[in-house]
């Protein structure tokens, strides 16, 4: 079968592929590569590259499937992951400089996971500083392949440029205040947020604790449910993930939306919110509904308290995690960290704890709500696809900050699942996006919805001309 266009293949469609021997790990892995080497300079996607362990990972995988031996859907496939996750005596630095030589004694749990599902593993993907808002100085933010001049999304920058360009066919990501879903909207592909505690977080740099998650960032909503199958459930390592039993995600995908409660609060979704925008998840709604989505009128519970409070309450935790560098080491850090960082250090025990009553107060009118609808949708965030520019002017704008926020932030701070789509592009030819919110632990309604989605839409198969 000819190979034109392998490189923008699904993963799952890969998958399909290389176990059927019509394509090779080895040769899939090669094109990959080589591809990478072509264009990657430009872009900037990659921290580093590992092509002696792609290859033998690739080889490695290419023996067993000529025996038969399948380990399941990513068996074979060439992924890659945020840089901020351990790998065994790779370098992982977080993004940050004051950890370029940081080389792990060991695999992240979710690392681990991957290899053992028989994936191959590419090299580690660029991110900001210490997965916060900015890249550190020193390092070059990835290039979003769809216009230059546009912005790549914060912190998985490297995940969303890299799967979007075709350097890989799934990637990990991480998310702490849309960290999954404002680089997907941005570069044009699925991201999928799990429930905080779905996947372990063993292994994988802290911003802070009890708000990061870690996903997949992928082509498609088939692709996110094999590789959050590949990676989910309990780990010794880390006891807050959660023990509840991971499902075959995939097993499903395919019953469609007909049925479904989807709740919508069209006043929360338009206010702020650019025009193109609001068409786009007009548009998807009305996609939606054409499924057999049941469409329900709902009021989300207000949201400006947990938004107000993301700031500052991850600076706290962020502080704690970087206790034991900084303020020591403090002018090896970037602005941006290590202002949140002192942010976090002026606040009292009182601030805290009223932050956590409000957070665990929303939580808890969130989950209600999904007592009464299964699917929430709302945009990926309040404006679609923002100029370098514009996103310079970030850190002096609280109202452009809040308003970038309002539709991610909130569901860190419940721990809620999320599936980020591609539904449009803009004037432009930038991608915009929408979400699905289900309750904790509905990945596998999030896949099932986003699938039916796509079957119905083309968006997630459109790429950037880059050759």
């Amino acid at each position: 079968m000819p190979n034109a266009g392998l490189h923008y293949l699904e993963l799952t469609e890969l998958a399909r592929r290389l176990h059927a021997k019509e394509i090779s790990p080895v040769e899939a892995t090669k094109a990959q590569l080589d591809r990478i080497e072509a264009l990657d300079g430009a872009l900037g996607s990659y921290a580093l590259v590992t092509p002696e362990l792609a290859m033998q990972q690739a080889r490695a995988a290419e023996a067993e499937i000529q025996r038969g031996q399948i380990r399941g859907p990513l068996h074979g496939v060439p992924i890659a992951v945020k840089d901020l996750c351990w790998t065994t005596g790779i370098d992982t630095a977080a993004g940050m400089t004051i950890h370029r030589r940081n080389k792990p004694a060991e695999d992240a749990t979710v690392v681990r996971k991957l290899r053992e599902a028989g994936s191959v593993l590419l090299g580690k993907l660029q991110l900001t500083e210490g997965a916060f808002a900015d890249h550190h100085p020193n390092v070059k933010p990835p290039v979003n392949p769809w216009n230059k001049d546009h912005w790549s999304g914060a912190s998985s920058s490297g995940s969303g440029v890299a799967t979007a360009a075709g350097l890989c066919y799934g990637s990990l990501g991480s998310d702490t205040g849309g960290s999954i879903r404002f680089p997907s909207a941005a570069n044009g592909v699925t991201g999928l947020k799990p429930t905080w505690g779905r996947v372990s977080r063993y292994g994988v740099f802290e911003l802070a604790a009890t708000l990061d998650h870690v996903g997949p960032m992928t082509r498609s909503a088939a692709d996110a449910a094999a590789m959050l199958g590949a990676i989910a459930g309990p780990d010794p390592n880390d006891p807050t993930a959660s023990q509840e039993a991971v499902p075959n995600y995939l097993a499903g995908i395919k019953r469609g939306l007909k049925g479904l409660r989807v709740g919508v609060d069209a006043a929360w979704n338009r206010h702020g919110v650019d025009e193109e925008t609001v068409r786009a998840v007009d548009e998807a709604i009305g996609v939606i509904k054409g499924l057999g989505g049941e469409i329900r009128t709902i009021k989300f519970p207000n949201p400006e308290p947990v938004i107000a409070d993301w700031v500052p309450y991850c600076a706290i935790e962020t502080a704690v995690a970087h206790e034991g560098t900084y303020p020591a080491r403090r002018g090896e850090y970037g602005p941006g960290l290590s202002g949140l960082i002192d942010i976090g250090h002026k606040l009292s025990a009182m601030d805290y704890q009223k932050m956590i009553l409000r957070r665990l107060d929303f939580r808890g009118r969130v989950a209600a709500l999904f007592e009464t609808i299964d699917l929430l949708v709302i945009p990926a965030q309040a404006f679609a696809s923002p100029t370098i520019e514009k996103m310079a002017t970030l850190g002096q704008d609280p109202a452009m900050l809040a308003a970038l926020l309002r539709f991610t932030c909130p569901f860190d701070m419940t721990g809620s699942p999320t599936i980020t789509l591609p539904a449009g592009f803009t004037k432009t030819g930038t991608p915009i996006a929408f979400q699905f919110v289900a309750a904790h632990f509905a990945e596998d309604l999030l896949c099932r919805a986003g699938h039916a989605f796509q079957q119905a839409t083309d968006w997630h198969r459109q790429h950037p001309a880059l050759d």
